[in-house]
């Protein structure tokens, strides 16, 4: 495909790698409702994981991640799509524990998605392993900060599947 060609179909550069983005991000970001709070948080931090480490994605979220942070015209889009729908996966996993009586009824879902999502971009960008053990330990720390008072749960390890 020529130039000409790519920027009939895409206005920009930024366009065209929000779009890549966007596809490529899109098959990693939904949380199945499996009916149990720890096992679903798990998932939004190993569907984080296995895009940035088993996917193209994540060799583009690297090569772009300065881009996104310091360039509006990729940064505002990536953040209203990409991240958003992050977001709203993990949203809906706090609703379900609240409602589960899992977790407490004031459990901040926009913290909670930095707390289990931000240590995996965290590690991509800075270094460390990515792995289960890793994952389950995000878990378990934001799951015990998140139980609800007096749960079975509260202020413990939660065994690990």
């Amino acid at each position: 495909m020529g130039k000409a060609t790519i920027y009939r179909r895409w206005p920009s550069k930024e366009a065209l790698c929000q779009e890549l983005l966007s596809e490529l991000a899109a098959p990693h970001l939904a949380i199945a409702e499996l009916g149990d709070t720890r096992a679903e948080m798990l998932g939004a931090v190993t569907n984080a994981m296995r895009a940035v480490t088993d996917t193209p994605f994540g060799p583009v979220i690297r090569a772009l991640l300065s881009q996104i942070a310091g360039n509006p015209e990729l940064g505002d889009p990536f953040r209203a799509t990409v991240v958003q729908a992050r977001r709203d996966e993990v949203a809906r996993v706090i609703a379900r524990g609240i409602a589960r009586g899992d977790l407490r009824p004031d459990a901040d879902a926009d913290v909670a998605t930095e707390l289990l999502v931000g240590p995996v971009y965290f590690r991509l960008t800075f270094g460390g392993v990515l792995d289960a053990d890793f994952a389950a330990r995000v878990v378990d720390g934001v799951y015990r900060g998140y139980a609800r008072p007096g749960s079975d749960l509260d202020g413990r390890a939660y065994p690990r599947t």
